[in-house]
């Protein structure tokens, strides 16, 4: 079963790369009233795939005065520390890479590493562009991982679990399933205070964001510190074309900079999907028990079953797709940071709303 979930999760992040990257496209395009790709089989969606082909048949040209060792080492550190990521990501009630108890605190630490990738990357190329990227790229991930983590502590605070899986179960109707029992209330407080049990209700009831209110304030401040962890606009200022020309990869070609390129959009999915499972319900389903057809039971499955693994990949892929699709939306509508504004809004903004909430969690969790 680890076999199997290792080389789903695998095929899941090239696929959803494979989709983002099209998708970027031709939302960048529809925003923009162009067409984007349309030659490379229909409507375009080869064209992803032809880039791919495109880099694997470029040179690899290694600059002379470069450090060849950290040169090469970089990007393949990079995509490691965020493939590892994925290991503690469950896909489906019965099926996680690997279900360790830490899961939170293991994903925190491990993509943490892909920080001297870009130093390895920025040092080692000889470059003073790419030496600033990194250094940008560096201070801003450093600097957003506190607020992320600070909203994560919240959700880790209100589920008392550090375990992926465990914090799904509890957002689910499943979890009488997997406790064997039946219970009174899911304790969770935001809707049940109107007298609805929403334990067996289901769907966005029982999401993290709707159960205790504060979670909604948590989700908003972790979408945008992740934004800043992929580099993404409007926090894309190690990568900006009009002064480092690419940033930390704008001396690498080939092979190596398709490594960079993957795992930049494959950390785009992984915050996604640990957004997904934290606050807006994991795999569970989004559909309520309302009325005589039961949705949130049929659409959910029962646990071990191929039905609850066929569900929980859909909805928590689906919940995925429209989080990245904000990701590319929020591209193209707000403008590139400046480097003051960026740090401002982490250390000054993002940082204290994040400690009162994580404040907020704790006074929740001892009240209820």
């Amino acid at each position: 079963m680890a076999l199997l979930a290792f080389v789903l999760t695998l095929m899941l992040m090239l696929l959803l790369v494979i989709v983002v990257v099209y998708a970027e496209r031709k939302v960048a395009a529809f925003m923009q009233d162009r067409l984007g790709p349309t030659e490379a089989g229909p409507e375009g969606t080869l064209q992803p795939m032809l880039d791919v082909l495109k880099l694997l048949q470029k040179e690899d040209i290694i600059p002379t005065a470069a450090d060849k060792k950290l040169f090469a080492i970089a990007p393949i550190l990079i995509f490691a520390a965020v493939f590892a990521g994925f290991a503690v990501v469950p896909l489906s009630p019965t099926l996680v890479p690997a279900g360790i108890g830490i899961g939170v605190f293991y994903l925190l630490a491990i993509i943490s590493l892909d920080v001297i990738g870009l130093l390895m990357a920025g040092w080692g190329s000889n470059n003073k562009y790419a030496m600033l990227g990194a250094m940008r790229s560096v201070a801003q991930i450093v600097s957003y991982e506190i607020p992320a983590g600070l909203a994560i502590l919240a959700v880790v605070m209100v589920c008392q679990s550090l375990d992926f899986q465990e914090i799904s179960y509890q957002q689910g109707v499943l979890m009488n399933q997997f406790l064997g029992l039946e219970r009174e209330s899911n304790w969770l407080f935001g809707i049940e205070a109107l007298g609805i049990n929403t334990t067996y209700i289901g769907g966005v009831t029982t999401w993290n964001i709707f159960r205790v209110p504060i979670m909604f304030v948590a989700f908003i401040i972790y979408f945008i510190a992740s934004l800043a962890e992929c580099n993404r606009a409007p926090f894309d200022i190690p990568e900006a074309e009009s002064e480092l020309v690419a940033g930390f990869h704008v001396e690498y070609s080939g092979f190596r900079f398709a490594v960079f390129f993957l795992a930049e959009y494959a950390m785009m999915v992984l915050v996604c999907l640990v957004a997904v499972i934290l606050f807006l319900g994991s795999w569970n389903t989004a559909l309520p028990n309302l009325g005589p057809l039961r949705l949130a039971d049929w659409t959910t499955g029962t646990i071990g079953s191929w039905t609850a693994i066929l569900w929980g990949g859909f909805w928590l892929i689906s919940k995925t797709l429209v989080l990245l699709f904000v990701q590319l939306w929020a591209r193209w509508t707000y403008p590139r940071l400046r480097v003051d504004q960026l740090m401002y809004l982490c250390w000054k903004v993002l940082t204290p709303i994040a400690l009162g909430v994580v404040l907020l969690a704790g006074i929740w969790r001892l009240l209820m």
